[in-house]
Formats: C-alpha cells, sequence, structure tokens
C-alpha cells in the first residue's frame, strides 16, 4: 500500500503521541532508571580510569557505589533536617510574608497608585510560592529516599554493563558501521558535558551559601544545595534557586537585605552562568538556546523535575538519532546551533573516530 506525504506525516505524528503518553504513565519506572542513568554517566570516568589500573570491575563499581552512597547519606541528613526545619517553620514565613504584601500593597494605596487588590494579590503572593518552594523539596526528599535502592541498584548493572558494552557493539554491528562512532563521540560528549557541569553547578552552589551566610540567612546550606542541583537545568534554574532565599530575606532580615541578595544570585548566575560557564564549554553539545528552552519545557512536562534536570541529556538523545539517518539529518541540523556543521557531521566526524578505532 502506497502513502502519501500527509498519510506518513499524520502516521509519524501519532505514533510520537501514543510513545510521549506511553513515557508519561510509565514515568514511576522510567525517572528512577534516568536518575540512575545519570549518575552512571557521572562516574563513569572514575569506572573506565580504574579499569585502565586494572582493577577489577566488580571491585570498582564497588568503589563508585560506596562514594555515591556517602554522598547520598551527607546530602540527606543535612537536606533532610534543613527541609524538615523549613517546613516546620513555613506557616510562620507565610504569615510574614502576607503581612509585607499588605504593606506593599498600603504603599501603593498611600502613593496614590490605584491596584486592584484581587489582581495584585494574585500577580504578587510570595506566600503561595513559599507553600509551593516547600512542597517540591519535600516531595524530592521523599522521593529520593523511596527509589534509592533502586536507582543505586541499576546504578551497579549500567557501570558493569559498562565494560563490556563497546566490544559488544562492534561484534553486533561491526566496527566500520556508522552507528558505533556516532555512539562513542555522543558518549564522549556526554560525559564531558556532564563533568563541567557538576564542576561548575559545584562552584555555583558554594558561592549561593557563602552569599547567604554574609547576608545572615537560616539554612545557607540548603540554599546552596539547592543552587547546585537546579544548576544543572539550563537558562532558568538559577533563577528558581533565589526565589527561596530572596522570600526567606524578606521575612528574617528585612527588604533591603532581601533585595542585595537578589543582586547577589544575579551577579553570581551572570557571572558563572554567561560568562565562565560559555568559556568553559566551548560549543557543549552543539544544541540551539531555544531548542535548549523548548526541551526544558517538554521534558518537565513529561516526567516533571527530574525531566528539567535531564533535559539536555535527553535532547541530545534525539538529536544523535536524528543524525544517525540521513532522512532524518534536516532535523539534528534544526536542533544544533551551526546548521553547516550538523550538516557535514558524518563527513568530518565519523573519519577520525575510524580511524582511531584502528590504531
Amino acid at each position: 500500500m502506497n502513502f502519501s506525504g500527509l498519510s506518513r506525516g499524520l502516521f509519524t505524528f501519532a505514533a510520537f503521541i501514543l510513545v510521549i503518553a506511553g513515557l508519561r504513565s510509565a514515568g514511576s519506572i522510567i525517572i528512577p532508571f534516568l536518575l540512575a542513568s545519570f549518575i552512571a554517566l557521572l562516574t563513569s570516568p572514575a569506572m573506565i580510569w580504574m579499569k585502565k589500573k586494572g582493577i577489577r570491575p566488580s571491585f570498582a563499581v564497588l568503589i563508585i557505589i560506596t562514594t555515591v552512597l556517602c554522598a547520598l547519606w551527607i546530602l540527606v541528613q543535612i537536606a533532610g533536617s534543613s527541609i524538615n526545619q523549613f517546613a516546620a517553620e513555613s506557616d510562620t514565613f507565610q504569615i510574614r510574608l502576607k503581612q509585607i504584601t499588605a504593606g506593599w500593597f498600603s504603599w501603593l494605596t498611600a502613593k496614590g497608585i490605584d491596584v486592584n487588590s484581587d489582581t495584585f494579590y494574585s500577580l504578587i503572593n510570595p506566600a503561595k510560592t513559599m507553600t509551593l518552594v516547600v512542597n517540591t523539596l519535600t516531595q524530592f526528599l521523599k522521593g529520593m529516599l523511596t527509589n534509592t535502592f533502586m536507582i543505586l541498584l541499576t546504578v551497579v548493572f549500567l557501570l558493569l554493563e559498562l565494560a563490556g558494552f563497546p566490544n559488544k557493539l562492534k561484534m553486533a554491528l561491526g566496527p566500520e558501521h556508522g552507528s558505533v562512532p556516532a555512539l562513542n563521540r555522543f558518549s564522549e560528549s556526554l560525559t564531558r558535558y556532564l563533568a563541567i557541569k557538576s564542576w561548575i553547578s559545584l562552584v555555583t552552589g558554594i558561592c549561593a551559601y557563602v552569599l547567604c551566610r554574609i547576608i545572615g540567612l537560616d539554612y545557607a546550606l540548603l540554599w546552596g544545595i539547592l543552587a547546585f542541583l537546579l544548576n544543572y537545568v539550563p537558562n532558568i534554574g538559577s533563577i528558581l534557586a533565589a526565589v527561596p532565599p530572596v522570600m526567606l530575606a524578606l521575612v528574617q532580615v528585612g527588604t533591603p537585605k532581601a533585595i542585595a541578595v537578589g543582586i547577589g544570585y544575579l551577579c553570581i548566575n551572570i557571572i558563572i552562568g554567561n560568562l565562565i560557564e560559555p568559556r568553559v564549554m566551548g560549543k557543549g553539545l552543539g544544541l540551539s538556546t531555544l531548542v535548549v528552552w523548548m526541551s526544558l519545557i517538554f521534558w518537565g512536562w513529561v516526567f516533571g523535575p527530574v525531566g528539567m534536570l535531564l533535559s539536555v541529556p535527553l535532547t541530545m538523545i534525539i538529536k544523535i538519532a536524528m543524525e544517525s539517518k540521513p532522512e532524518t539529518q534536516w532535523i539534528a541540523i534544526l536542533l544544533g546551533t551551526d546548521p553547516g556543521e550538523s550538516a557535514v557531521i558524518g563527513a568530518t566526524q565519523t573519519e577520525p573516530t575510524l580511524e582511531e578505532e584502528k590504531k
């Protein structure tokens, strides 16, 4: 049976909708696997290094998992107690924020600025935002503790599979197959991206912690950890990380210092996010800024906060898949930053990779 271009397009779109619906429905299963893949990619350089040093894969995995467990335990001990204390005091914060908001409305009215009260409180409602922050932090902590065993067990299997997967792929497809160098290029680029992003996020979190300590805010370590985690979210992560400490500063130290906290976060975002990070990253993974933003919204809608965290790697998987076939390469060109470079990616990058494989 012959199908017209329109019919094929409609069938493709219908299949895409079904896949996305399936991903959303299976989110409880897929999300732990995505987090495990994220941890495995972060720790894979250490696994490869230990393998080169002659350490057995099973022992190397044991070292990595022990390190990850210790890091998670420290994170839960620090962040967990802070989140619980912050949640316990959230009612007091909300009452104080409502009083501050009412004071702003009264000040505007006294200055002769006619503002509708319903519109004002619907647009400016720090108390509602504070409630959202508390609920999000609490759910994140519960979700992390609930799925810890499944995530770590998946990380173990992924790291063990990592040791022999390249050889199995070459045997299955052949060393000359185009998917082999494409997959190698993708894994190397993604690992490099995650490693650099992790260091930059760590520096961002330390700067946020120091800023909050200087201002005198409570839970400074919590805000530093939040800045570290949200810095993985492209474009808006650093902005979202500034909202809770600014609102807490309004309650705790007053409006002038709250403005100082906001300016401090803005400076951190400009210096690290707009000056240092682009220089260190270079071209990164070659995604358009618009594509990064749209992927953030899309994967956040599909998988929630974890989807936002992993939006760039997930989009890069799609981009690499589109690059592997000539009929879909135009999609990869649209997703990339340099159409000329994306169009000749097979000619400019596949050949060196094959030469390296022969060596």
